[in-house]
């Protein structure tokens, strides 16, 4: 997802993709700059399913964002990185994992009853 105002939180975003959204992904990250503490205007989402696409792309795609009376117009496209799993192997050794909870990546369970639930980030093993 493009062109995210800047003043977007993590939590704000969250919000807005689950007014009609909510339990369709299992990935959500919106990266921050630390220096200006404001998001950078994209974030990553992956859907449980690609049936779930077309009901997200028609609900963002080329809509202008409803906070901050941003003149900014959504744009969804594909990620380069693909998957649960390539997500997580992208982000799990980063320093962004020892940041506060509101800058980290959020994975949400794929399947069984907790599905759509907070899902704890997978931890490296240290190195010794």
């Amino acid at each position: 997802v493009r062109n995210i105002p800047n003043k977007y939180t993590q939590q704000m975003l969250l919000e807005e993709v689950n007014q009609k959204h909510a339990g369709t992904y299992d990935f959500f990250y919106l990266p921050i700059d630390f220096k200006n503490r404001c998001n950078v205007g994209y974030c990553f989402i992956n859907f449980l399913s690609t049936s779930s696409i077309p009901a997200f792309v028609e609900t963002f795609h080329g809509q202008r964002w409803k906070s901050f009376n941003s003149e900014k117009v959504c744009a969804v496209s594909f990620a380069r990185i693909q998957g649960k799993q390539a997500m997580i192997a992208r982000f799990q050794n980063s320093s962004l994992m020892d940041k506060v909870d509101e800058y980290k990546p959020l994975l949400f369970y794929s399947s069984g009853p907790n599905i759509g639930k907070p899902e704890p980030f997978p931890t490296v093993a240290s190195k010794t």
